[in-house]
Parts: structure tokens; C-alpha cells; sequence
């Protein structure tokens, strides 16, 4: 379980493949703090370390994940933004974030608003019960946020500078594909409702 407050980026320096698997070494300045076993979401996705070094650590990813969310779409020296689990006796800042990805969407405009940042996302698939209500949450690459001008087939997210710069949206335009992971709670009520049709 996550909140959607990135701790930090990380660069990831190396994948490899096997079969159907990739493989993720990840440069991060929390190194010395993981344990094998532990989970750490990257752009939002839940992935367990499974090897460490002084300076690194390696985590895996399954076709599944891979074909879901944006990791697959990584190369080497590629910024992720990074958190490690909640802890229960931790502030809850941003919104309960599973680190289950949904859905990918594509980044379609960025526009400057006076010292932040408005970005446009556009969904890469529709229904499900996948969407987002104004002013309602969303993690967008893991990252909770508040969203803005929901609509059919898309949304709009206003970034603070500070969020600009200590998370990977800074290297997001127009054409990149990031992953959402929607409000836990839209998601199960969408559900009920669709059983209730």
C-alpha cells in the first residue's frame, strides 16, 4: 500500500530481459534502506527488490505488468518515480494507491498556468468502470493527485513546481505514456453499480 508521495526519482541503469520477464536495476539514494523482499512502487507499479548492491537494487517485471502500465516502455537512463510502502503509523498525505496500475493513458498537452503546469491525459482504453470524477484522486506515474476538468475519455492534472521538479513530470510531453492507477473506492463503486444494472 502506498499514499502516492514520491520519495524520489531513480535512474534506471540497466534492463534485461528473460523471456517473457524484465529485469530493472535502478539507481536510487535509498539503496542502503531496502531489503530483498521489499516492495517499492515505480511509476506507480508494486514491484519486489530482489537483488541489492552498495548503489542499486534490481526488481522484476512480468509480461502482464509490462503489457499494462509503462514499464515496458522504459530504456536505460529513464527517470521512475519511487515510494516505498506505507507505513501504518505514517501520515496518510496523498490517498490510498494499491501500486496496481489500471490502465496507461497518453499524455496529449501541457500547458504552463503561471508558474505550474496544467497536463491532459487521454485513457489508451475505455470502460470498466475506469474513470475519474472532478476533483476526485488519481495516481498518475504514482503520484496522487487532484483531478481537474474530468471528462469522458480523459482528464486534466495541475502540477505545483514543486512536484514538477522532484518527480518524473518534468519529463513528460505531449506523446508519453504514463500509467494510472484510479481511486480505489470510484473503482469498487462503479462495480457495484454495474451489478445493480
Amino acid at each position: 500500500m502506498f499514499s502516492g508521495i514520491v520519495e524520489k526519482m531513480g535512474r534506471v541503469v540497466e534492463i534485461r530481459a528473460e523471456k517473457q520477464n524484465k529485469h530493472f536495476r535502478v539507481e536510487a539514494d535509498f539503496v542502503g534502506e531496502l531489503k530483498i523482499d521489499q516492495s517499492v512502487s515505480h511509476n506507480g507499479v508494486c514491484l519486489t527488490v530482489v537483488e541489492l548492491t552498495e548503489k542499486d537494487y534490481v526488481v522484476t517485471a512480468m509480461h502482464e505488468t509490462l503489457a499494462k502500465s509503462n514499464l515496458g516502455l522504459l530504456k536505460e537512463g529513464d527517470w521512475v518515480n519511487l515510494e516505498r510502502s506505507m507505513r501504518p503509523d505514517a501520515l496518510l498525505d496523498g490517498h490510498i494507491v494499491q501500486g496496481h496500475v489500471d490502465q496507461t493513458a497518453v499524455c496529449t498537452a501541457v500547458e504552463e498556468a503561471g508558474g505550474s503546469w496544467y497536463y491532459t491525459f487521454e485513457y489508451l482504453a475505455q470502460g470498466g468502470g475506469m474513470t475519474t470524477v472532478e476533483k476526485g484522486s488519481v495516481a498518475v506515474n504514482g503520484v496522487s493527485l487532484t483531478v481537474v476538468n474530468s471528462r469522458e475519455g480523459g482528464f486534466q492534472v495541475a502540477i505545483i513546481p514543486y512536484t514538477w521538479e522532484n518527480t518524473n513530470f518534468k519529463h513528460i510531453e505531449a506523446g508519453t505514456v504514463v500509467n494510472l492507477e484510479f481511486d480505489i473506492i470510484g473503482k469498487y463503486i462503479a462495480r457495484l453499480m454495474e451489478n445493480y444494472k
